[in-house]
């Protein structure tokens, strides 16, 4: 069986990552989304279990010490965590996984899933993000404060992923985001299995030309 693709989206908040992953997971067949846990309360219209898995330190915590979780990370007074048995069980069963989750905690699975495909959302310019920030009223002005000053630190590091996508305008950075995540089900990496099924058909990987 083809194994799925392991997809990783970061970037600043208020780049507009979600409506990006929320619109691909809409748009394509066998494309899951690892659903995160996270300390943090929800915020409006958000749901446990669709957004957010929201638990408290104590059982984040438990977590942790249970190896239960892929990559970790504490931001902005937080932790958030990535399910290793979430993943790892869809992608044996040939499932893709899209991950929509901070710099750090990339860091942290590219460096033990080194065949993941990094894709990094960036804004067109500092003052768009900051207009979109505060246009969102998500956040008090101190916490879009703290959110800028670390989207300083997340922009320096957009060349370490495999695609770079500037949300300067939804539906084409909508397109360029699918238009990624349909190519690596045809990497060799992904292929392997499926080329080697048909190889067999011509006598082996050794089959001579007849």
């Amino acid at each position: 069986m083809k194994r799925g693709s392991l997809i990783i989206v970061s970037g600043p908040s208020g780049a507009g990552k979600s409506a990006l992953v929320g619109r691909a997971l809409a748009a394509i067949q066998n494309l899951e989304f690892s659903v995160s846990y996270t300390t943090r309360p929800p915020r409006r219209n958000e749901r446990d279990g669709v957004e957010y898995f929201f638990v408290d330190r104590r059982e984040f915590e438990a977590r942790i010490a249970a190896g239960d979780l892929l990559e970790w990370a504490e931001v902005h007074g937080n932790c958030y965590g990535t399910s290793r048995r979430f993943v790892d069980g869809r992608l044996e069963r040939g499932t893709d996984v899209i991950l929509d989750i901070d710099v750090q905690g990339a860091d942290i699975i590219r460096r033990e899933r080194p065949e993941a495909v990094g894709v990094f959302v960036m804004p067109p310019s500092f003052e768009v993000l900051r207009e979109r920030l505060t246009r969102r009223s998500l956040d008090d002005a101190d916490v879009i404060r703290m959110r800028l000053e670390r989207a300083c630190g997340e922009i320096s590091r957009y060349h370490e992923y495999d695609y770079l996508i500037v949300n300067d305008g939804l539906e084409a950075a909508i397109r360029d985001l699918e238009a990624i995540i349909l190519s690596t089900r045809c990497r060799m990496s992904a292929m392997t299995g499926p080329a080697r099924s048909i190889m067999q058909t011509f006598g082996g990987t050794h089959a001579e030309d007849p």
